[in-house]
């Protein structure tokens, strides 16, 4: 596209109009598109140079800044012009004199949402507000289209999460979230490796997606002529790195699960997984426990935060309850909920909407409707059931249960924690049970992996393992509800052409 086409009827009326302010400003001498621009403050420095209050008519002549952002507001009253410039850090006052300044008319040809840069000095104004009054200023970039409205930021849910440039523009505090989205990862990274875990990285396609019960998204591979799954979990291959002599690993990545998309639930989702040779889900617990609370601490600077109505606190030693023994008595049940054949009968009674659902998922279903909305507070449910853990040791006092606990927070699991199953026989025939359960049509069931089973024949060392959210965790830290307010690009469904111009209006 040459430059005379950009000047076509068919552009929104506002494209039009900036691009004529950019021919103008190309005419006045600017270059269209420069390289760089050197700037040598950011906008919080400035302020943090001068802290508020501030008395009006102050001006420091001697001391030259410039600082370079996106133009997020424009008041043009004749000589002079007041715009608030922002960058990453924040916004800063920009003021326009046209005594002081060679090319005042042509900063006219400014819209809201272009990026410049600007130098000049700092002052106050009448109000005492911290400004830049400009001695120069370059145009960087032209907005070709206009901001949302500039008070009320982007507010279409649908709009924040597909057009997410214009969210983090105009919502500091989805700025915010993901701040701290990633100040939580690099904290996670440096405690477990304080705590002498090594980061390493699985594969994302794999031959057989195991690790976990979830449908995997497939592929082809045209170079080797083969079918590939994208992993579903991080597990069986960080396993394999304890077979391999390492004794603590740990991995954030990326799993993909073909799934239902809900508050909760993305299809593309981030896990931390790690591993410790020669511990087990009670030291896994105690571990995660610390790491919690430090966590919460570094990005709260308290040891409470709140979700929703909830004050949640970390500092209380998290809560332990039986995951047969509250299901039972929540539920009101005379019998032992590990009796699958009364449970299924019992369920069929009262609750017909579950008539469906196979009786070794049952467990999980009532769990999930007497349970687990009263788990708010840090709880670890302990000793899941055997029919329900494919990959755990068996507990070792407890027939029918498992060592395996899922810590909840705010009515959702956030970490199943484990003693790992290292018993290559007995993996084999729980990979076999599900491999039937897989022909009998249950398209989430484990596939059976022959080269992790022969690297547990190799022999893997008894070992604690657990999984957690990173996007459920970071919906806790910043108080979100929706699992897409903390995933910069969620999966959404794709959109229809004619896009311009939407979700947007003139600020």
């Amino acid at each position: 596209m040459n430059r005379s086409d950009l000047h076509r009827s068919d552009l929104h009326e506002q494209t039009q109009s900036r691009l004529t302010n950019l021919d103008a400003l190309e005419t006045l001498g600017f270059e269209r598109f420069p390289y760089r621009f050197s700037k040598t403050h950011s906008a919080a420095q400035l302020h943090a140079l001068h802290p508020a209050p501030l008395e009006p008519g102050l001006e420091w002549k001697e001391e030259t800044v410039s600082v370079a952002g996106r133009v997020m507001a424009w008041r043009d009253i004749g000589k002079l012009i007041f715009a608030s410039l922002q960058d990453e850090s924040g916004r800063v006052q920009l003021f326009f004199a046209k005594n002081d300044l060679e090319h005042f008319d042509a900063a006219k040809k400014i819209d809201l949402g272009d990026i410049i840069g600007v130098t000049g000095h700092l002052m106050t104004t009448k109000s005492g507000e911290l400004s830049v009054k400009v001695s120069g200023f370059t145009p960087l970039v032209k907005g070709l289209h206009p901001l949302p409205d500039k008070f009320h930021g982007l507010q279409d849910e649908e709009l924040r999460s597909r057009r997410r440039y214009l969210d983090l523009i105009t919502n500091p505090e989805s700025r915010e979230v993901f701040r701290t989205r990633s100040r939580a990862v690099s904290f996670i990274r440096r405690f477990l490796e304080h705590e002498g875990f090594l980061e390493v990285e699985g594969p994302m396609l794999q031959a057989v997606a195991g690790g976990t019960e979830a449908k995997p998204f497939l592929t082809h591979h045209n170079a080797l002529d083969h079918g590939f799954s994208l992993r579903i979990a991080l597990e069986l291959h960080l396993k394999r790195l304890l077979v391999g002599g390492f004794e603590k690993v740990f991995e954030i990545g990326r799993n993909f699960r073909n799934e239902g998309v809900d508050q909760t639930h993305n299809p593309e989702f981030t896990m931390l997984e790690f591993y410790w040779a020669y511990a087990d889900y009670h030291d896994m617990m105690a571990l995660i426990e610390t790491m919690l609370r430090a966590l919460v601490m570094e990005v709260k600077s308290s040891s409470t935060l709140q979700y929703a109505e909830h004050t949640l606190d970390f500092a209380a030693p998290f809560a332990r309850i039986d995951f047969t023994e509250s299901l039972k008595k929540a539920a009101g049940l005379e019998f032992d909920p590990l009796d699958l054949e009364r449970l299924r009968e019992w369920s069929d009674a009262h609750h017909p909407e579950h008539r469906k659902t196979p009786a070794y998922k049952l467990l999980d279903k009532l769990f999930g409707d007497y349970v687990e909305p009263t788990l708010i507070q840090p709880t670890f449910v302990m000793d899941m059931p055997l029919a329900t853990s494919p990959l755990v040791k068996p507990h070792r006092t407890r027939a029918g249960l498992t060592e395996r606990t899922d810590l909840y927070v705010c009515g959702f699991e956030l970490s199943p924690i484990y003693s790992e199953l290292n018993d290559a026989l007995d993996q084999r025939t729980r990979f076999e049970a599900q491999t039937a359960r897989k022909a009998a049509g249950d398209d989430e069931a484990h596939e059976q992996d022959e080269d992790f089973l022969l690297a547990l024949e190799y022999g893997m060392p008894p070992a604690g393992g657990m999984g957690m959210g990173i996007d459920r965790l970071a919906m806790l830290l910043t108080n979100r509800q929706s699992i897409r307010d903390v995933i910069l690009f969620p999966l959404l469904k794709p959109e229809k052409s004619g896009l311009e111009g939407e979700g947007s209006s003139e600020g």
